[in-house]
């Protein structure tokens, strides 16, 4: 099987030059139906599904693979090998905006810049680095989503969605959580919050965009601005966005953003 098909890959859009999306924890590609489709004029657009996720083969998962985020990163970089990305621009909303950071070191001439959306290398505190949880709370997190998917999903997503002005994205993501195999759901969870990759921010080469959220309890603003200091090259854009999912929330202003990082050339 092809790593497109393995990743539900789907491609869009008349430029030369490449744009590839990826999604975060329990979600699918279609969390970027309202942002990558703007691109379409300049870009050729790819968005797909991690291994486990929406379209994916199911039966490609792995649990050695995808017990952290390298498995994950080794898969975009096997997918953009075979669609021929070169100079490409990487969006990561979330836990993918850590393996979009892992894949631009895996292949750096793969990936000229990087966009970071709600971006955390570390969701742990640890000494003066504050990631938003303890390692309790954390503990307790992955607890409560073992003994119980559906209610997790239920209690977790408009927590993380926030903008309770709009119940109908926290239903959404939780219909989306639901979606996901709960074993695969667990697994992808403690891959996801157990996961440390501050040591590989300053080996990143490439100009970095990390568009951070107002009211963001998965990643608060703290984390934004360690990113910032800790990437060489890197720009940070508060948001006036709220919660911890722009592309659906705010897809405007998530667009925005991108696009005056993207076209500076």
């Amino acid at each position: 099987m092809s790593f497109s098909r393995r990743n539900n890959a789907k491609i869009t859009g008349n430029g030369t030059r490449t744009m590839m999306f990826a999604h975060g924890f329990g979600c699918d590609q279609n969390m970027w139906r309202y942002v990558a489709p703007q691109f379409e004029d300049d870009f050729r657009v790819v968005t797909f599904d991690h291994v486990g996720a929406g379209g994916s083969d199911l039966s490609a998962y792995d649990f050695q693979k995808y017990g952290t985020l390298e498995g994950y990163a080794s898969d975009i970089v096997e997918l953009g090998h075979e669609l021929g990305i070169d100079d490409g621009i990487f969006v990561g909303h979330s836990v993918s905006a850590m393996m979009g950071v892992l894949a631009s070191l895996k292949a750096p001439e793969m990936f000229s810049r990087l966009v970071l959306v709600g971006p955390s290398p570390r969701y742990i505190n640890d000494g003066d680095y504050h990631g938003g949880f303890t390692q309790q709370q954390v503990d307790e997190l992955l607890e409560f989503l073992d003994s119980n998917h559906m209610g997790w999903s239920q209690a977790m997503a408009p927590v993380i969605m926030g903008n309770p002005e709009h119940p109908e994205l926290s239903e959404e993501l939780t219909n989306s959580f639901c979606k996901t195999d709960p074993e695969i759901a667990k697994h992808f969870a403690r891959a996801t919050f157990m996961a440390d990759n501050r040591d590989d921010l300053d080996n990143v080469t490439v100009p970095s965009l990390i568009l951070q959220c107002a009211e963001d309890v998965i990643a608060p603003v703290s984390v934004g601005h360690y990113l910032h200091a800790k990437l060489p090259d890197s720009k940070l854009v508060l948001m006036n966005a709220t919660g911890h999912c722009p592309n659906l929330s705010h897809p405007k202003e998530t667009t925005e953003a991108i696009r005056s990082f993207v076209d500076v050339e």
